[in-house]
């Protein structure tokens, strides 16, 4: 399996990795869009009204892998499900939209007939980022007051998987 790239290639919101030519044949995506780790947006009793709501808000404008918003989004949601059952409303605010692309190149003997360097270099598909802005919400978690203590600290267990700082502003 291959390992991942880290994220600080791809953290900084510069622009969207697209292929623009001068040609329009040659404007294209290629590669098609990769299947994302993350399932579920929602989750939780969506039908039942609450009168609190809790967000985790993000403090930096950056891209957010869609398998860190997959492991924020089960940490917290196994930390709420085995407290309060069927009492929250847990959802993912944002969407991986963005394509992430490498170009991968060999290093070490023989390398030179694998790799074409940077002839054709826009790259395979790697995976899929949220390019999430300073003051976005990415998890929104609805409950009653008295579990108000519980949100907070399922979203705190969710802060730590995310790779931007953020904070949890209650209303």
């Amino acid at each position: 399996m291959a390992k991942l790239r880290k994220f600080s290639a791809y953290q900084s919101l510069e622009r969207p990795y697209t292929r623009i030519s001068k040609f329009t044949s040659k404007n294209f995506v290629r590669g098609g869009f990769p299947a994302l780790k993350i399932t579920k947006f929602d989750m939780g009793n969506a039908r039942k009204k609450y009168d609190t709501t809790v967000q985790l808000v993000s403090l930096r404008s950056m891209n957010i892998r869609h398998n860190a918003l997959e492991s924020a989004r089960m940490s917290s949601n196994r930390l709420l499900e085995s407290q309060i059952a069927n009492a929250y409303h847990l959802r993912v605010k944002v969407y991986p939209f963005h394509v992430l692309r490498e170009n991968p190149l060999a290093a070490g003997a023989g390398a030179d007939r694998m790799s074409t360097g940077m002839q054709k270099s826009y790259g395979k598909v790697m995976g899929a980022a949220a390019r999430v802005k300073a003051g976005q919400t990415v998890i929104e978690v609805k409950s009653d007051k008295q579990n108000l203590r519980l949100v907070k600290q399922a979203l705190g267990v969710a802060a730590t998987k995310i790779p931007c700082p953020c904070k949890i502003v209650a209303q």
